[in-house]
């Protein structure tokens, strides 16, 4: 018998559950964790405290949802000029197809939208939509990425994490940064989208939804509670002991206070998730009970990521809809082949828990301190691509919106051309969008830097203009 080898099993095994444990000795007597323990002081006066983010992977149709083109309608069925022949990411395209359902114009500004979309046409007047988009790439994972953290490469750090390291936690048993995936999966590139990248482990998302609680909160049954206090004594020893040794050494001390989070979630979390606690009219109003199980799913979700943002989650990451499954439009917004028949399952789905949270945020006078961004990774061609009742995606031109804290509403910013081909009117990209969405939060986007690999580091790359036409 090898009793090195047994002793140094036992323990490694000591030091993961002794982890554990020190973080249950903070829940139950270390010190305290300051709520807004944010490392940089805000550069001017925020209008916004926190960020809710809707994310519609797939790439959400710009002409089919939310920016109207007559001239589509009046030239569907003939090529697009200039462009008669063009071939984009799969392929060649067909003649220019009008969108399959009528828009309507809604709220006093009588801002179009699509009739797909009865419930989100109530919020028009408080939206304000950037019609004039454009992205570095026309590929799903890349562009998740690039509109999830300013980069189209994997290793960067999400929007959240950027937000939660300026401005910390309003709530020391809650994380900082959740993200709450669909039912049907996680987005294209998956976790990259909320990771911490080169900022410390603390600042990435931790994982959330109604469907799937935060895993490894429970304390295991095999630990007693001798063993676990003694350990978490020798534990501690040695953490504090390395921490004062290798003061750069930033892992070690992020994985304990990752476990004393978890330890204090150990209290918060069920009653965070426990929609049950809500009146049914409160279900009602989100379609929570609705017979179609995506909806309802994702209703519920929309829920949660209310009671997390009222709690101190400084930034929600809430998906609708999944990575693609090799069924092109069956589980999220990228409609290659079947437009219509896609689109009134995945609208449906959308509009009336979307509403619904934004109304709940307006009624309780959280939107007034919230910041909602929609967000999809690119557009979709005008043109149907050839052999199909689909569009190929667009990087050229597409739509993203802002609602709430410092947004003026009503309001419709740029454009693309007469088809929706490309960005024409103030062509804006992701870097601006977000230079906006900090502006708001109170950090000058060019000041708000993280020292990575000989350069200063931020959100908007080395890019960016604060889009003042929305602002309030």
């Amino acid at each position: 018998m090898n009793l090195t080898a047994h002793t140094r099993r036992r323990f490694l095994g000591n030091v993961t559950t002794g982890l554990a444990g020190i973080g249950l000795m903070d829940l139950l007597g270390g010190p305290a964790h300051a709520a807004g323990d944010g490392q940089v002081s805000p550069h001017h006066t925020a209008k916004a405290k926190r960020v809710l983010q809707i994310f519609c992977p797939g790439a959400a149709s710009h002409m089919d949802l939310w920016e109207h083109k007559p001239m589509l309608e009046k030239m569907s069925g003939k090529p697009m000029p200039g462009e008669e022949n063009l071939v984009s990411f799969q392929g060649k395209n067909g003649n220019l197809m009008q969108s399959p359902w009528p828009f309507v114009p809604s709220g006093q500004s009588g801002k179009a939208i699509s009739s797909m979309l009865p419930h989100m046409a109530e919020h028009v007047d408080d939206i304000a939509f950037v019609h004039s988009l454009h992205s570095k790439t026309n590929t799903h994972g890349p562009g998740c990425v690039f509109m999830n953290t300013g980069h189209d490469t994997e290793g960067f750090p999400g929007a959240g994490a950027w937000i939660s390291y300026a401005l910390g936690s309003e709530n020391e048993n809650l994380p900082a940064y959740v993200a709450i995936p669909d039912i049907r999966g996680e987005p294209p590139n998956g976790k990259a989208n909320w990771s911490n990248g080169f900022l410390p482990a603390k600042y990435q998302a931790i994982t959330l939804s109604d469907q799937m609680p935060i895993r490894n909160l429970r304390r295991p049954d095999s630990v007693d509670v001798q063993t676990d206090q003694a350990t978490r004594r020798f534990l501690d020893q040695m953490n504090r002991r390395f921490a004062a040794e290798n003061p750069a050494e930033s892992e070690l001390q992020a994985r304990v206070e990752s476990y004393s989070l978890a330890a204090r979630m150990q209290l918060s979390a069920p009653e965070v998730s426990d929609l049950s606690a809500e009146s049914s009219a409160t279900h009602r109003l989100y379609g929570t009970d609705d017979e179609n199980k995506l909806k309802a799913a994702y209703a519920r979700n929309c829920m949660l990521a209310r009671r997390l943002l009222e709690r101190g989650v400084r930034y929600v990451n809430l998906y609708c809809a999944s990575r693609a499954s090799g069924v092109d439009g069956l589980l999220n917004w990228d409609a290659h082949k079947t437009l219509k028949a896609d689109y009134e399952r995945h609208c449906p789905v959308f509009d009336q828990p979307t509403a619904a949270l934004l109304s709940d945020l307006k009624q309780t006078g959280l939107l007034e301190e919230t910041l909602v961004l929609w967000t999809t990774e690119f557009g979709r061609m005008p043109t149907h691509q050839q052999g199909t009742v689909g569009r190929d995606h667009n990087p050229d031109g597409f739509t993203c919106w802002m609602m709430g804290a410092g947004v003026k509403g009503g309001v419709s910013y740029g454009a693309t051309d007469d088809f929706g081909r490309r960005a024409e009117v103030n062509p804006t990209t992701v870097w601006d969008y977000y230079a906006t969405a900090l502006h708001l939060l109170g950090y000058d986007h060019e000041k708000l830097t993280w020292y990575h690999n000989g350069l200063d580091r931020r959100l908007t790359d080395v890019h960016g203009h604060v889009i003042n036409d929305v602002l309030a």
